[in-house]
C-alpha cells in the first residue's frame, strides 16, 4: 500500500514539474516572438503616395585640391587624341602626370597641368564646367574636341553590419546611401536600420550624423546623397542579439531538463513495476 502511494505521489509530482517546464518553454517562445521586432526600410511609407520635398540628384560636386582626375579627349584629330590621352597615363611629353594611379592631381594652387594647354585652373569647377573649359581651349589644336572628366580617387567606405563591408569607388555623382548599402549586400538582420551613422569630412573636422532608414524622411535629408570620403557605419542591434541569445539558451536548458525528467519517469515506472 505504501509502495503504491509513494509511487503515485512521486509520479504526480514529476508530471506536474514536467508540465510546468513545458508550459514555461511555450510561454517563453511566445514572449520572444513579441519582443523581437523585424527591421525594415521605410515603415511609415504609405501605399500609393507621393513624397514631397525629396532631395534631387541634379547637382555636381566641385573639384577640390588633391582630387585625382581622369581627362580623356576625342576629336577628329586622331593623332592629337593619342598624344593627349597618353599624357594622362604618364606617357606624354611636357605634361606632369599624376604618378601612381594615372590621371591628373589637382595641385595646392587648384590647377592641373595638361599637354598643350599648360596650367589650367580646376578647383571650384564641376566636371561638366571643366570639360567645357578644356573643349574651348583645345579648339586651337583639335577639330571638334569632346572632353570627359571623371574622379579617380573619390570613394565611400561602408562598414559594420552589412554583408560585404567595402570601399566603393565614386567616379561620378551622385551616390545615395541606399545605393551604397545595396552595393554592399544590404544590412544584415542584426543591423540597425534606424540608426546608421555617416561620418563626413568638413574641413579639418569629421562630423558624425545619423539617419533613420526605417522612416521615409530620408528622401528629403541632405544626407541622402553621399559625399567623397564619407564613412557609412551600420551599428549592431546588441540588445536584440542578447535577447535572442538568452531566449535560445533558456529554451535549450528547459528542453534538456524536460527530456531528463521524461527519461527519469520512464526509468522509474519500469523499476517499480
Amino acid at each position: 500500500m505504501l509502495k503504491k502511494n509513494y509511487r503515485g505521489v512521486f509520479c504526480t509530482a514529476v508530471r506536474l514539474l514536467y508540465f510546468l517546464i513545458m508550459f514555461t518553454v511555450f510561454i517563453s517562445s511566445l514572449v520572444s516572438c513579441k519582443v523581437t521586432q523585424p527591421s525594415s526600410y521605410f515603415k511609415n511609407l504609405k501605399q500609393d503616395t507621393t513624397l514631397r520635398g525629396a532631395v534631387t540628384s541634379n547637382f555636381e560636386l566641385k573639384i577640390m585640391k588633391g582630387d585625382r582626375l581622369s581627362v580623356s579627349v576625342t576629336s577628329l584629330s586622331t593623332v592629337e587624341d593619342a598624344v593627349f590621352n597618353s599624357a594622362g597615363t604618364g606617357g606624354g611629353i611636357g605634361v606632369v602626370a599624376a604618378g601612381k594611379g594615372g590621371g591628373y592631381v589637382v595641385q595646392p594652387d587648384g590647377s592641373i597641368l595638361l599637354h598643350r594647354l599648360g596650367t589650367v585652373q580646376a578647383e571650384g569647377l564641376t566636371r561638366k564646367e571643366l570639360s567645357r573649359k578644356l573643349e574651348e581651349k583645345l579648339l586651337s589644336y583639335m577639330k571638334e574636341p569632346i572632353v570627359q572628366v571623371s574622379f579617380l580617387n573619390h570613394r565611400i567606405t561602408v562598414m559594420g553590419e552589412v554583408r560585404t563591408p567595402q570601399v566603393l569607388s565614386m567616379p561620378d555623382e551622385p551616390l545615395s546611401i541606399i545605393d551604397a548599402l545595396i552595393l554592399s549586400g544590404d544590412v544584415t538582420p542584426n543591423g540597425k536600420r534606424n540608426n546608421i551613422a555617416i561620418i563626413r569630412e568638413e574641413g579639418a573636422d569629421k562630423k558624425v550624423k545619423h539617419v533613420n532608414l526605417e522612416n521615409n524622411s530620408i528622401f528629403s535629408s541632405p544626407l541622402y546623397y553621399l559625399q567623397p570620403n564619407d564613412i557609412v557605419l551600420v551599428s549592431a542591434d546588441n540588445e536584440r542579439f542578447v535577447k535572442e541569445e538568452n531566449r535560445k539558451k533558456i529554451q535549450t536548458t528547459l528542453s534538456l531538463v524536460a527530456s531528463g525528467i521524461s527519461l527519469l519517469i520512464i526509468i522509474f515506472n519500469r523499476v517499480i513495476k
